[in-house]
């Protein structure tokens, strides 16, 4: 039998405080008002003090209403029931269909343990060239699209989806604008990839907690399909408005702030969920990218100054384009020496030639002669751009690394590159 407390002491904001015993961390409880039943999370604990959100707002709520606590944590069904499906924060449907009770799993379980981890040796292909050619995701990765407010990281984002090597896809929105819901949902349906995805939205609309539910949400359901041997990729958009839930909960709790007003605990916060990225021994794996905008471009803001602590590295937006020099995969090396001989030749050396580029942009800029060099590096960075940065560029690996040959010819002679005579001769254009 549940026990009914009915002495809430305190309602701020969206936290009610109540005298209770035998509660755990992050348990749920129902709160019976005169206008229903509302779901709420346990937050804090002190003593026989029990705080909790409540995920509708504490709005109607009194101090003579009752709490019932529900003995375990937030709840999630699983299963391939839940494919092509589109729920919110807390587990609801938004699409019209059933709500699902079987299968039930709790979320916000600990992270996988290393003795049982694989270490990342497989690549995921995207078709674009610069994640492919140049900084490889790898499976079971963990990384970071930092971004500025505008660019076009929910597009990345969706084109990923549609195109990457996964079973599964799983999208956590959170403080999304109904707009880049409602275009995620059309983008992945007239792909054709919404069969295979799920969907856990939160929009800015919506009840706070709701945010801070997401990861843990879409990160249980991805364990439970990766155990069962699905190549999972889990997408997170955005993490800063995650950690400003966390910041509003935070100041609602009177705790005492850090950096900028987050809570101490933000770094802990962040990495219990991108700790979950993991590729199982005789199982699946999840995969996680996770959109991060950064105020004023500032990589130095607590969000991405944390994420960078935990993450294998980041995908730089800028200008619309995923940034050469601010962009990098740390476990590319782990994979691009087994896809083609010649993956990390072009790497490299593109990269190099694209450096040289830049600093002839600074000297033509400062109105010094350019020379024949120059020219033909002026030349080769614009087909790079072009035909390498471009988020329109839409060629598997293989033919990336072709054309990767074809443009440094177009432009230099073999000697000009460096790249030792085996290579060259193996894969140099003919004329």
């Amino acid at each position: 039998m549940y026990k009914f407390y009915t002495n809430i002491s305190q309602i701020a904001g969206d936290v009610i405080t109540v005298e209770a015993e035998g509660v755990g961390y992050s348990d749920i409880a129902e709160v019976s008002t005169q206008r229903g039943m509302s779901l709420a999370q346990v937050i804090r604990l002190d003593g026989k003090r029990v705080s909790l959100q409540v995920f509708a707002g504490s709005r109607g709520i009194s101090t003579g209403d009752k709490v019932r606590f529900l003995g375990h944590p937030m709840r999630i069904a699983s299963g391939d029931n839940l494919l092509g499906r589109i729920f919110n924060g807390s587990g609801a449907p938004l699409d019209k269909g059933p709500t699902l009770s079987e299968n039930m799993i709790d979320i916000a379980g600990p992270p996988v343990n290393p003795v049982k981890r694989i270490i990342p040796n497989k690549m995921v292909r995207t078709g674009i060239p610069m994640i492919d050619v140049f900084n490889s995701l790898v499976v079971s990765q963990k990384l970071p699209i930092f971004s500025i407010a505008g660019e076009p990281y929910n597009e990345l984002l969706a084109r990923i989806a549609i195109q990457a090597e996964a079973d599964i896809i799983i999208l956590g929105g959170m403080g999304l604008k109904h707009d880049d819901y409602l275009f995620f949902r059309d983008t992945l349906e007239e792909q054709g990839a919404l069969g295979r995805s799920i969907f856990f939205i939160h929009t800015a609309a919506n009840p706070t907690v709701e945010c801070l539910l997401v990861p843990d949400i879409s990160l249980a359901v991805a364990e439970q399909f990766a155990l069962n041997g699905k190549r999972v990729l889990v997408l997170l958009t955005d993490m800063t408005n995650f950690a400003d839930a966390l910041k509003e909960i935070s100041i609602t709790m009177e705790q005492v702030p850090s950096n900028r007003g987050y809570p101490g605990d933000l770094y802990s916060q962040l990495a219990a969920r991108y700790e979950k990225a993991v590729d199982f021994e005789g199982a699946g794996s999840i995969t996680i990218l996770a959109a991060t905008t950064m105020p004023g471009d500032d990589v130095t803001h607590p969000v991405p100054d944390n994420t960078g602590y935990i993450t294998e590295g980041q995908f730089y937006l800028k200008g619309g384009v995923i940034e050469p020099f601010g962009s990098l995969s740390r476990l590319k090396q782990q994979v691009n020496g087994k896809t083609r001989s010649d993956h990390r030749i072009i790497m490299d050396t593109m990269i190099q030639l694209f450096a040289n580029y830049r600093s002839t942009l600074e000297k033509r800029a400062m109105g010094f002669k350019m020379s024949s060099w120059d020219n033909k590096l002026l030349k080769y960075g614009r087909l790079f751009e072009k035909e390498m940065m471009s988020l329109e560029v839409n060629i598997p690996l293989e033919k990336a690394l072709d054309r990767g040959w074809e443009i440094m010819a177009e432009c230099f002679t073999s000697e000009e590159t460096g790249i030792k005579s085996s290579m060259v001769e193996k894969y140099w254009p003919k004329k």
